[in-house]
């Protein structure tokens, strides 16, 4: 009995996992460059990453890390603002575009602005998936997926760690 409950956690863990890492189905416009090849309008060494970020944010933004799903402080923000890098401070979502994707993660169907992010392919862990980075600072925020809302049908699944909220009256950017 205590077997069988052990197994259902295990395999309802599984099942949250693969719904946020599914591989996309459609083309979703990727480069498969590497970050550390690429260049970025804002540079810093890893030292200088090092003494601006947490430990968690800088394994999440510079070392493509994940955080673990329904632990990161925005997952389930509901409130109006935007979202901004949290290594430069580079204005990425608004709240009008973020809805519950129910896998754990800040879901967006949008990002802000034209050219704010980099999708790039990644076939790290066994599977096909699109990285988000942020354009400005180089820094990994993500994945892309192709089974989000209408209009898009984009979700930007991104880790909480890479972001931080500023709440404002409207999502125009005003405090």
């Amino acid at each position: 009995m205590k077997k069988t409950g052990f197994i259902s956690i295990i395999a309802s863990a599984l099942l949250l996992t693969v719904g946020c890492s599914a591989a996309p189905t459609n083309q979703i416009a990727a480069t498969p460059t590497n970050s550390t090849t690429m260049k970025f309008p804002l540079q810093r060494t890893e030292a200088e990453w090092r003494k601006l970020l947490t430990p968690e944010q800088y394994h999440v933004l510079r070392e493509a890390g994940t955080e673990r799903p329904f632990t990161g402080k925005y997952w389930n923000t509901k409130e109006p603002g935007i979202y901004r890098c949290a290594a430069c401070g580079e204005i990425l979502f608004k709240s009008d575009d973020k809805f519950d994707s129910h896998c754990g993660w800040p879901s967006f169907s949008e990002i802000a602005a034209q050219k704010k992010v980099i999708a790039r392919e990644d076939n790290s862990h066994g599977m096909k998936r699109t990285e988000v980075l942020c354009a400005n600072c180089g820094s990994h925020l993500g994945h892309v997926f192709d089974d989000g809302p209408t209009p898009t049908g984009l979700r930007y699944c991104i880790n909480s760690a890479s972001i931080d909220f500023a709440a404002t009256n409207s999502v125009s950017g005003k405090k």
